[in-house]
């Protein structure tokens, strides 16, 4: 079985467009098969977004880790002028990412990376929205690694349903975090991580 965290090449492609609107800003996405969320924009990223829109950093240098198409960092970085770097071990999501970018007039860097094995940078806020599919232990390197890749006071954003291990995860991340979960919905958690 294809996911969209791994490479198939032979993958047909078929762009989707996808629509976000968010208070007086109006988005197109291209989206395409193999990549996650293809046809909607998925209730936790729309949480994530609309949660850190109302209380994350604007003008911040932002990493998004496992980007898709690119959603996350870009509407954040249009709504927040954050200065966003796009990353994700898909090549499709990354091309994605890079047309979507240039078509919404945002200058951002996208690489294909996995996990952060391209990062060489830091940054002042990460976030994601993480792949469940490829298993826990990818998501708690994306995790746990993101604090190695963050500024002093740096902040890791993401989203996780309580069912699918938010609550084990948290606990695990409190051992080298400060932790808050600042907002539920619908079975989320939108957890912010501040480094010690």
């Amino acid at each position: 079985m294809e996911h969209y965290f791994t490479n198939n090449d032979s993958l047909a492609s078929k762009f989707l467009t996808i629509i976000y609107k968010y208070e007086d800003y109006y988005f197109e996405f291209t989206s395409d098969l193999g990549v996650f969320s293809k046809d909607r924009v998925d209730y936790g990223s729309r949480l994530l977004m609309e949660t850190f829109f109302k209380r994350g950093r604007r003008d911040a240098k932002l990493l998004d880790v496992g980007c898709g198409y690119g959603i996350i960092g870009l509407t954040i970085s249009k709504v927040m002028n954050t200065k966003p770097t796009l990353i994700d071990v898909n090549r499709r999501a990354v091309h994605l990412s890079a047309m979507n970018a240039k078509s919404l007039g945002i200058v951002a860097e996208t690489k294909v990376s996995d996990i952060y094995s391209e990062v060489t940078d830091k940054y002042d806020v990460i976030v994601t929205n993480p792949p469940i599919r490829a298993g826990k232990d990818v998501v708690m390197e994306i995790l746990l690694g993101a604090k190695e890749y963050l500024n002093p006071d740096g902040e890791l954003w993401c989203v996780m349903r309580k069912d699918q291990g938010a609550k084990s995860a948290i606990s695990k991340m409190k051992e080298i975090y400060d932790v808050d979960v600042i907002n539920k919905s619908k079975g989320f958690y939108i957890i912010v991580a501040k480094c010690y």
